[in-house]
């Protein structure tokens, strides 16, 4: 069974039950054997109009005095450790899963089933304030599977057309300790062996338990929730300070009171790695000259209205090479 619910403000007609039945067979819950088909699911709707108490402290006549959704406090995270900016442990984690899921659609491994996940150890020696990566101490590859392949043949396949077409072979030594589908058995997955729900893994969407997290999830929520608008933008912050070579790692912190537009506080903590001759604070005066952090204005500078959000559910909302992940462009931003 898959339930939808929620409240939205919205003159569009949507036709949930089909939206939900094409992803779950986009993502490959075709058969009742995976624990999951998506011409059988039973699906149910529960939605309902939007609070107008809610409504009224957000709705404005001008983008620019939109109201905050929600309090809370959000950050935002960036490193010069990878070219994307972001952790390398958690770029890695992501790569697995994205090939997990090619290799399994492209029949290349056609033992695998939809339900998986991955976990990456990264050994990090510290220079001048800075995580460098030295070499990967453990893989985690969780993934479930047809009832006739073996062990053996699962450790085989996700070590050649995974493992080692994703990690650099540099990062892996004799001592990397692997651990491929531990727990011995993954044929019962998706609904069918566990209960799952939208937003539960905050921190595989953001940045792998680096940096900082407020709290609150991304998916499900529009962008007036400074949960998720918020949090995109104080990555688009945080990637630009440290693109622009003012810092070498970055958290930006942002919060918000529900019905106020301006953030009541921006906060810059550069881990000791701001460039000489200035101070967090001076970061934190460049970030409020360039960047205009009221919820309204996050919407219309990054462009959050465009039908785009179905690509952040999988891989992660961060450092993705993707041209519709506008928070992952940087802005020019002053050096003197």
């Amino acid at each position: 069974m898959i339930m939808i619910f929620g409240e939205i403000t919205t003159s569009a007609t949507v036709n949930y039950e089909a939206v939900i039945r094409e992803t779950l067979k986009e993502i490959g819950y075709d058969d009742p054997a995976k624990g999951l088909d998506y011409k059988t699911v039973n699906v149910i709707v529960a939605i309902e109009e939007q609070s107008p108490d809610i409504a009224q402290s957000v709705d404005a006549a001008k983008v620019e005095d939109t109201g905050a959704g929600d309090q809370g406090i959000m950050f935002g995270y960036a490193t010069n450790e990878t070219e994307t900016f972001m952790p390398m442990s958690h770029s890695l984690a992501t790569g697995l899963g994205l090939r997990l899921t090619h290799v399994r659609k492209s029949k290349l491994l056609d033992w695998i089933r939809p339900d998986g996940k991955t976990q990456v150890t990264v050994e990090y020696k510290i220079v001048d304030g800075v995580p460098v990566p030295q070499r990967v101490h453990t893989v985690v590859i969780s993934t479930q599977h047809s009832e006739e392949v073996s062990m053996d043949m699962i450790r085989e396949g996700l070590m050649e057309h995974v493992v080692r077409f994703v990690i650099p072979e540099h990062l892996l030594d004799d001592k990397t300790i692997y651990h491929m589908n531990p727990s011995g058995r993954f044929v019962i997955g998706g609904p069918h062996g566990d209960a799952g729900l939208t937003g539960r893994k905050i921190i595989i969407d953001t940045y792998g338990g680096w940096g900082a997290h407020g709290g609150g999830a991304f998916s499900g929520k529009d962008t007036t929730k400074v949960d998720r608008s918020a949090a995109y933008a104080a990555r688009w912050v945080a990637k630009s300070l440290v693109a622009a070579g003012l810092c070498k790692r970055c958290l930006v912190q942002l919060s918000y009171a529900i019905g106020i537009s301006f953030p009541l506080s921006v906060f810059v903590d550069t881990y000791g790695t701001v460039m000489e001759g200035k101070s967090d604070s001076d970061l934190t005066d460049i970030v409020k000259a360039n960047f205009d952090l009221r919820p309204g204005c996050i919407i219309r500078d990054l462009d959050l209205k465009r039908p785009i959000m179905k690509k952040t559910a999988a891989y992660g909302h961060f450092g993705r090479d993707d041209p519709d992940f506008t928070w992952e462009t940087v802005k020019a931003l002053p050096v003197e």
